[in-house]
């Protein structure tokens, strides 16, 4: 019989709160239990493997496991082509469980490309669930609560992962999906009553903006309790969870983690000291910085910043072995004052939406955050204009931004002045505006992609802050 209360096999102290040192000794034999399975299982790895000369038999520390040569989304994409060309599907030669126990393939969103699958078996799935189900209960949902997911339930890893981890907890999941639009969202919020809601944080501020007109009351009306950012950045930074928690009424979590082994979730009340989510899934994800231009690898010190590098561990299906995502993120250790467990991460940003102007390093979401800073004097939505493939761009840094609906004509230069003194201050670059009217810029549900290739950069091409006013 199943214990009475869900708490007692959801939280398992046993692990979420193991020491460091602990941690460190279940995360390695968990690792070598791993390398074996996955040179046996596969031979995308066994070719890994060889590459550096050596079998999982060589591998005695953490230090001899970083020799391995990395692997990414364009390795993915090429092992799954392979695979289709060898074997006639996407997943054998890289997945290491036999075929018969695959029971499901999920996939990136597919937003800047070809998109990549993962496969499951059912192991796989119970782990997920289980991840789900931690970051849930943290937040404080509880069984019998209802959570509308407002996201791509299309093959997306968080999709159907995040339904199931819902369910896994007790809890009751709405899967609208997104594919349905703004009206049918708001329709099953009214239908459903739910105390949760799953969006972008661009979904969430385009309810905002909508809810008064297409709901027929303010967001904050709309009973929505508790909001989790999913699926673009954002939900991390100050401005944008103070704008969602007062436009909803709500409390605003950042959270990560779809259907694999990297699960974050942002406390409650995060320290002051160091913002950001936890990472709650170290149990069965192995974690590394590397340097998103060298690739040698960054000390996991106090505060320090690299491209996330993780290995899954206790995993059948696509079990990933120092993949390095794209995503650059800065750790810290929790503070004595944090009331959960876990290391402290933010994602600051995809090194490919990285920009370099004139030596300094933008991204997007810094500055989101400083626009986030500015409403209702712009309505939050931007582009950001660039000549050519990056990183490096010749200043100025164009930003097509909108201003909100009050915002006159007259008021648009000094309002671009301030939002460049920000930047300068905060950034250390200094933009070149572009001021766009509200409801321009498409109101996307999925991932927001910021970056504009207009072939059209700075200069005389581009309109400038107290030019021109696009309509």
């Amino acid at each position: 019989m199943p214990p009475t209360d869900p708490r007692q096999r959801l939280w398992n102290p046993a692990v979420e709160t193991l020491s460091r040192d602990a941690l460190r000794d279940l995360q390695w034999r968990r690792l070598t239990r791993q390398l074996r399975y996955n040179f046996e299982g596969s031979a995308f790895y066994r070719a890994q493997f060889a590459r550096a000369g050596a079998e999982p038999g060589d591998i005695r520390s953490f230090e001899d496991f970083a020799r391995l040569p990395l692997m990414d989304k364009a390795d993915q994409r090429a092992a799954q082509q392979e695979s289709l060309d060898r074997f006639g599907n996407p997943f054998e030669f890289l997945a290491c469980a036999p075929r018969e126990k695959i029971v499901r393939i999920v996939s990136t969103s597919g937003t800047s490309g070809r998109p990549t699958l993962y496969t499951h078996t059912a192991h796989d799935i119970a782990v997920i669930n289980e991840m789900h189900a931690r970051k849930y209960w943290r937040a404080g949902i509880r069984p019998g609560d209802i959570m509308l997911q407002a996201v791509s339930l299309s093959m997306f890893t968080g999709g159907l992962p995040l339904s199931d981890g819902i369910q896994h907890l007790g809890a009751c999941v709405v899967p609208v999906g997104i594919e349905g639009g703004t009206d049918r969202v708001l329709q099953y919020l009214d239908l459903t009553r739910p105390c949760a809601l799953l969006a972008t944080p661009s979904f969430g501020r385009h309810l905002i903006e909508q809810a008064p007109e297409r709901a027929g009351r303010p967001a904050r009306d709309l009973g929505i309790r508790y909001f989790f950012c999913v699926g673009e950045p954002g939900g991390g930074l100050p401005e944008v969870r103070n704008l969602l928690a007062e436009g909803f009424g709500a409390r605003v979590f950042d959270h990560t983690g779809g259907g694999h082994a990297f699960h974050g979730i942002s406390p409650d009340e995060p320290p002051e000291r160091a913002s950001g989510m936890q990472f709650i899934s170290e149990d069965h994800c192995l974690l590394e910085l590397v340097d998103p231009q060298t690739r040698v690898p960054v000390e996991q010190s106090d505060g320090a910043v690299g491209e996330m590098v993780f290995t899954f561990l206790d995993w059948e299906g696509t079990p990933f072995m120092r993949y390095a995502l794209g995503d650059l993120i800065q750790l810290w250790d929790a503070p004595p004052d944090c009331p959960t467990p876990g290391r402290l991460f933010r994602i600051l940003g995809r090194t490919d939406d990285m920009l370099i102007v004139k030596g300094v390093n933008v991204y997007p979401a810094a500055i989101q955050d400083v626009l986030a800073g500015f409403r209702p004097q712009v309505t939050g939505h931007f582009r950001i204009a660039v000549d050519g493939p990056g990183p490096q761009v010749a200043p100025p840094l164009g930003l097509r931004v909108e201003h909100g609906a009050a915002v006159r004509s007259d008021d648009l230069p000094a309002l671009a002045a301030e939002i460049v003194r920000a930047c300068r201050t905060r950034l250390r670059v200094t933009p070149d505006i572009q001021w766009l009217a509200p409801g321009t810029l498409p109101r996307e549900a999925g991932k927001t992609r910021p970056i504009e290739r207009t072939g059209r950069q700075g200069g005389s091409d581009q309109a400038t802050a107290s030019s021109s006013v696009a309509r």
